[in-house]
């Protein structure tokens, strides 16, 4: 018999910008996603490469968009960040802050001083997104990791999600020190494990579901944490780009959105599905039969993951349709 999905896993562990919202606007799915894991007893943890808030500011911003939110039920890369700075640099040392004024109370809350300006008693660097950083922020904190300075980044993701598209993100502003440094940060968030660790660990979790819409911290996140992922499309993530996924950035599962949590484990899995047939050439996936284009998808990966091959072809009218559907047919991603 299948197995729901919500009865294979106590915790859902949820990444927010392209999996519960673009911006100001909640995904769809996300909220029925949600309540029906509530319903089930459940448990559901926000958790966000995002520093630029706090965490009652972001459960505040959840419930604005109808999402149920506690803010202890959300945990946020400037959360990771900070405790990460705790265990590298002594008590009451200074922190450069490039970030926001919550990014900094978190650096406060672990029992570290903060400024915005180099100077020579600065043992640190810590680097969240920020709407408002700008030449002069990145000038202060180049100055601090020349001169040595520890340098810890929340998160690398070269672009957030949003209303508007995507637009840069920590990552790129990372990438701008990275270039005038020579030097390479430590990450706090995502891919690392840390922050689903702790947000498990908070939940009293014994088997989390994390799901997230990007491949390189979602799923390599989870990877590393030794748990399951659900990659959702509602964000950055191209079907091609599933194919092509390397070892470590595999999802168990695929979903257009959260609101999949509902169906069964076995309909969500990638694998074989009795509707397509798919044969294996020298460089490309024959694709055969009729259905869903998701589950086309599902039933592709193992094969472009074992074959290297992510480029697939339509050998009939019906199958052409669905593997131009998902873009996966007219360029080789490898």
């Amino acid at each position: 018999m299948a197995q729901p999905l919500l009865d294979r896993y106590d915790c859902l562990l949820l990444d927010l910008d392209g999996t519960v919202y673009h911006g100001s606007e909640a995904i769809k799915g996300a909220i029925s996603g949600i309540d029906a894991a509530h319903a089930k007893g459940v448990a559901v943890r926000f958790v966000t490469n995002n520093a630029s808030k706090a965490p009652d500011a972001v459960a505040s911003h959840l419930r604005h968009l109808d999402v149920p939110a506690r803010t202890e039920e959300v945990a946020t890369s400037a959360q990771a960040g900070a405790r990460l700075l705790g265990q590298m640099v002594p008590a009451g040392a200074m922190v450069l802050v490039v970030g926001t004024e919550a990014l900094a109370a978190e650096v406060n809350g672990v029992g570290l001083r903060t400024t915005r300006t180099y100077s020579d008693d600065v043992a640190a660097v810590v680097q969240g997104h920020s709407p408002d950083t700008a030449w002069a922020d990145l000038a202060e904190a180049c100055t601090a990791i020349r001169s040595g300075a520890r340098w810890v980044a929340c998160n690398v993701d070269p672009t957030l999600p949003t209303e508007r598209g995507q637009l840069p993100g920590n990552g790129s502003m990372v990438a701008a020190l990275r270039t005038a440094t020579g030097a390479s940060p430590d990450v706090a968030g995502k891919p690392e494990p840390g922050l689903f660790t702790e947000a498990a660990r908070a939940a009293d979790a014994r088997s989390p579901l994390v799901v997230g819409d990007r491949l390189d911290t979602d799923v390599a996140g989870a990877e590393a944490a030794g748990m399951d992922a659900m990659l959702v499309l509602s964000g950055v993530t191209t079907p091609a780009e599933i194919l092509a996924a390397p070892e470590g950035q595999r999802p168990r599962y695929l979903a257009d959105d959260v609101a999949a949590v509902t169906s069964t484990a076995e309909a969500l899995a990638v694998g074989a599905r009795p509707d397509w047939r798919i044969d294996v050439g020298d460089d490309e996936l024959r694709v055969a039969g009729s259905g869903e284009p998701l589950d086309l998808l599902r039933a592709l990966c193992p094969l472009a993951w074992r074959h290297g091959i992510s480029r697939a072809s339509g050998t009939t009218d019906t199958a052409k349709a669905v593997v131009n559907t998902l873009g996966v047919g007219d360029i080789d991603y490898r």
